[in-house]
């Protein structure tokens, strides 16, 4: 039965990473969602569906996936054939500051990546000599911190172009932006559709079309996700799961249990520990 239940780890003297990995995942199934932090996996056995943002790709053991900030993705079983997979989660802040390190520069704004996917051998083996660091009770802070120093700067160097550009090239639409921003600022709230677009300058019926081709969700479903993510944080710290739905904006801890379930698959409970 452990084999099915996602398996977290944190560590306070670690701040910057979150880990996550699971031996048997055909009965893991994710709703499209996104992060407020920066991630990277690696799928360690048998194969899954990747989808992240317009891609989508089938994909097996010895690649490893990346997504951005708020990039909506999810990974799925292929006919509940085995899999498994190991997941870090990664402060953008932090990771600016690794970026700034490679590039022998003061460090400025996280900057994402281009490429969803890799399938770099030395990029995954690094990943799981990393990981294996990253859980291992003996080894210190210092130690795992100089190890995730090393992984992150060989990331850093693997999937930048030569021209030394990171971010995507995309014409990001500003008045869009905006009512992402004002959700994720008022996510707590009861917030409506003419709040959104009265907040950006939007049409009700521009804003949800635009911002589903732009977001890869609904305003609704995103509002949904930032909620969740909330949520994480706030159990993170050792809220209680019910005071945390309220402080969140969920209606109860059962709505806050069945979203969460559907965007991470795991339960606020699993996931608090």
């Amino acid at each position: 039965m452990i084999d099915t239940v996602p398996q977290f780890w944190r560590d306070p003297a670690v701040p910057s990473i979150e880990a996550r990995s699971i031996i048997d995942g055909r009965k893991v199934c994710y709703a499209p969602h996104a992060h407020a932090h920066f991630s990277i996996g690696v799928i360690t056995a048998g194969s899954c569906t990747y989808t992240n943002g317009e891609q989508q790709h089938t994909i097996s053991q010895g690649t490893s996936v990346l997504m951005n900030p708020q990039a909506v993705h999810a990974c799925n079983p292929v006919d509940e054939l085995p899999w498994s997979y190991r997941m870090l989660y990664v402060d953008c802040q932090w990771l600016a500051e690794v970026q700034a390190l490679a590039r022998d520069d003061l460090p400025g704004e996280f900057q994402g990546y281009q490429p969803v996917l890799s399938i770099c051998p030395a990029l995954y083996n690094a990943f799981n000599q990393f990981y294996e660091q990253l859980l291992d009770d003996s080894h210190s802070a210092d130690v795992k911190q100089a190890a995730a120093l090393d992984f992150f700067q060989l990331m850093h160097r693997t999937l930048t172009p030569e021209d030394g550009s990171t971010s995507a090239p995309e014409q990001v639409h500003a008045k869009l932006e905006l009512a992402a921003e004002f959700i994720r600022e008022n996510c707590a709230q009861p917030l409506n559709l003419q709040q959104i677009s009265e907040a950006a300058s939007l049409s009700r019926s521009y804003l949800i079309r635009a911002f589903r081709q732009h977001f890869g969700m609904t305003p609704h479903a995103y509002l949904t996700n930032q909620r969740v993510q909330l949520a994480q944080c706030l159990l993170k710290r050792g809220e209680l799961i019910a005071d945390a739905a309220l402080t969140a904006g969920f209606a109860d801890q059962a709505h806050l249990q069945r979203t969460f379930k559907q965007l991470l698959a795991a339960t606020p409970g699993q996931y608090r520990g």
